[in-house]
């Protein structure tokens, strides 16, 4: 099985077409399609904060249909997944540019949008089993002991990582770093935690290079684990990409 692993795209849709057309992607169909049929996968966070979030949602809602491809859900999507539900959520921390698009849209496009990113968060697993086994895909990541359960603390761990329940002096939740005692042989990869270049420890990628605070959207290509990026179009924010774990 080969697989193009794709990181938090955030709404970011030009990087996200720019980065599949040099994965080796045709856009002819109007959706991504690879001439050797290898397939996409995305480690959630598809909305929130980048220019262009209802287009990712359209375009991954239509590769998870007709192309097979694979999409677990990240934290914002669960926020918006909840939004849509009519449940009560802060709309901040990225949601407010979403929601103003979605908005903006008559009402018979809301009913459509809504009800496709209502399917494809539904349909999705809250991270993915591939290749026999041999690869998971996980937003945030997943604990070696996690794999294979999907209980409410497995659930926390995959969209938020391993969360202390403290917070640094900014307010941002501390984060430990699960990968550096991460011993098991199964490909892991990830993203959620913007880093200035994609992070290799022990059997575990995170692939989340920022591309909404103006880094780089970033690909992994699966098995041959080779990394390709395109350079974002979005202003630089240094103190959002993380460089010490705590």
């Amino acid at each position: 099985m080969k697989i193009d692993i794709i990181g938090d795209i955030h709404g970011c849709f030009e990087e996200f077409r720019k980065l599949t057309k040099q994965l080796g992607y045709s856009w002819d169909s109007g959706i991504p399609v690879h001439p050797s049929n290898r397939i996409l996968a995305f480690v959630g966070d598809l909305t929130d904060r980048g220019p262009a979030s209802l287009k990712v949602i359209e375009a991954v809602y239509e590769l998870v249909l007709k192309q097979k491809a694979l999409y677990s859900p990240g934290n914002h999507c669960n926020k918006l997944y909840r939004y849509f539900q009519g449940n009560k959520v802060q709309i901040k921390h990225g949601l407010e540019t979403t929601v103003a698009e979605y908005e903006a849209l008559p009402a018979r496009e809301q009913k459509k949008v809504r009800k496709k990113f209502i399917d494809l968060y539904e349909q999705a697993p809250l991270y993915q089993t591939t290749d026999d086994g041999k690869l998971i895909i996980a937003h945030a990541g997943i604990r070696g002991d996690y794999i294979g359960k999907f209980n409410d603390r497995v659930k926390t761990f995959v969209l938020y990582g391993d969360i202390t329940g403290a917070k640094h002096p900014d307010g941002t939740p501390e984060r430990l770093d699960w990968a550096k005692s991460y011993t098991g042989e199964l490909w892991i990869v990830y993203g959620h935690t913007p880093v200035p270049e994609a992070r290799k420890v022990n059997h575990t990628y995170n692939i989340d290079t920022g591309c909404v605070f103006g880094g780089k959207l970033s690909g992994l290509r699966y098995p041959e684990m080779e990394l390709v990026d395109v350079p974002s179009t979005m202003p630089y924010i240094a103190e959002k990409f993380r460089t010490v774990f705590d």
